[in-house]
């Protein structure tokens, strides 16, 4: 019998930048990365009145506190992933969005200034050989390997669902006054469906967590740039039109 080798350690990288834009006067964005972890969070909120702004901040401080506290009870997942360790890793980040979606929920019940306070919410956390997503709203997450881009989440917005149904054309899309239009929200309601993914890691591959802010103004084929050096992230990336918002967490072999 053989002994197969042994895979060399992943090391993870996250870098974020986010800015107001020059059409709003508040940046309801809130970003978190933790490489130790290997969390890495967006969340786009909404409001008004500064309660978009507590609703994201508050909800990554939630899902960070919940896995952080969670994690250890799970297994790395590695070939051949077995289904009861990756049925708790989703559980985990879908437990974690759920309690931010209830603890945002209370709070614009317990003020009424705040009443209508939402934010979506994008997470990816690694364990082991793969990363699992979580997803509430239209901010994304893309895997980027080499040249190549994929959109790993769906948008949860009206737009998404009627393109998706057949009802509307792409081009019909773009000058949709419903664009904005969101389906699915943290905090909004006491309960929300939160979309779960599975990703396998290999050397080299690079995701981008981000808002509408960004997503909005970029072509697919921006991504792979923005993301290929993101420790140097030049301030003229930033997209002037809205708040842009972006983590990147870079996997590699550690030598």
């Amino acid at each position: 019998m053989t002994d197969q080798p042994l895979q060399a350690p992943l090391r993870r990288t996250g870098t974020g930048l986010t800015d107001v834009g020059r059409k709003r006067q508040s940046n309801e964005d809130a970003f978190f990365f933790d490489d130790r972890l290997g969390l890495y969070i967006v969340g786009d909120g909404m409001g008004g009145h500064a309660a978009g702004e507590v609703a994201s901040q508050e909800a990554v401080e939630q899902v960070y506190g919940m896995v952080k506290r969670g994690i250890g009870n799970l297994h790395e997942l590695a070939d051949p992933v077995v289904e009861d360790d990756v049925r708790a890793a989703c559980r985990l980040m879908e437990s974690s969005i759920q309690a931010a979606t209830y603890m945002v929920f209370s709070m614009a019940e317990m003020d009424r200034g705040k009443t209508g306070m939402g934010t979506t919410l994008s997470a990816l956390l690694v364990l082991g050989e793969y990363a699992v997503t979580a997803q509430v709203g239209d901010s994304r997450i893309y895997k980027v390997q080499g040249d190549g881009v994929e959109q790993l989440t769906e948008d949860h917005t009206l737009i998404a669902w009627q393109l998706k149904q057949g009802l509307i054309t792409p081009q019909e899309a773009k000058k949709s006054p419903h664009r904005n239009v969101i389906t699915r929200a943290v905090g909004n309601r006491d309960y929300v469906q939160v979309d779960t993914g599975l990703v396998k890691l290999t050397p080299g591959i690079r995701f981008l967590l981000c808002s509408d802010g960004l997503h909005g103004y970029l072509r697919e084929s921006d991504i792979a740039p923005i993301v290929a050096f993101p420790a140097h992230w030049d301030p003229k990336l930033r997209i002037p039109r809205g708040q842009v918002v972006a983590a990147a967490s870079i996997v590699s072999p550690k030598y």
